[in-house]
C-alpha cells in the first residue's frame, strides 16, 4: 500500500510538475488577444524564462507553435510541419544561417493564425534540416503587423484593413 501510494504521489508530481515547465517555455499557448472599438486587433505576448516570444498559433488550421525571430526573412518550417499543414515544396534555394548554408524550399501559407491575428497568402520556406516542432516566425509575416515591446511584454497590432 504504500509503495502503491508513493507511486501515485509520483506521478501526480510529474504531471504537475510537466505543466508548469511547458508553461515556462510557451506561456502564450493561448495568447491574450484583443479588438479595439476602432477595429485593430492586438495580441499581447509575455517572455519565456529565455527571453524569447513563444506562442501558439495555426497554419492552414494546423495547431503550431511559433517562435518569433526577427532575424529571419521567411517563416521557416521545418518539413515534418509541412508535411502536415498540406504545404507544397517550391523552387529549391540556399539560405544562410547561423549554422551555415542549408537548402529551403519555397512554398505559400495561406493562413497564419496567432491569437485573434489572420494573415493570409504568407511567403514561408520549408527546411528539411530544421529538427523540432517549432516555426520561426520571419519578417514574412512580421512585416504585415506593427509590434512593440515595452519590458517583457511585445504587442502585436494588425490594423484595420482600408
Amino acid at each position: 500500500m504504500l509503495v502503491a501510494s508513493f507511486c501515485l504521489g509520483l506521478l501526480g508530481l510529474t504531471f504537475l510538475f510537466d505543466g508548469w515547465l511547458e508553461t515556462q517555455s510557451n506561456p502564450n499557448r493561448d495568447p491574450f488577444s484583443i479588438e479595439t472599438s476602432s477595429g485593430t486587433r492586438q495580441v499581447v505576448l509575455q517572455q519565456n524564462r529565455q527571453g524569447h516570444y513563444v506562442a501558439g498559433g495555426e497554419i492552414n488550421g494546423l495547431p503550431v507553435t511559433f517562435l518569433l525571430d526577427t532575424g529571419a526573412t521567411d517563416v521557416a518550417i521545418p518539413a515534418s510541419i509541412a508535411n502536415k499543414a498540406g504545404l507544397s515544396r517550391g523552387s529549391a534555394s540556399q539560405a544562410s544561417t547561423a549554422n551555415g548554408i542549408i537548402t529551403v524550399y519555397d512554398t505559400q501559407i495561406n493562413e497564419l493564425t496567432f491569437g485573434n491575428i489572420t494573415l493570409k497568402n504568407i511567403s514561408a520556406s520549408i527546411t528539411p534540416s530544421m529538427g523540432g516542432e517549432t516555426i520561426l516566425l520571419g519578417m514574412s509575416a512580421l512585416r504585415k503587423i506593427d509590434f512593440s515591446q515595452q519590458g517583457s511584454t511585445l504587442t502585436l497590432r494588425q490594423l484595420p484593413e482600408s
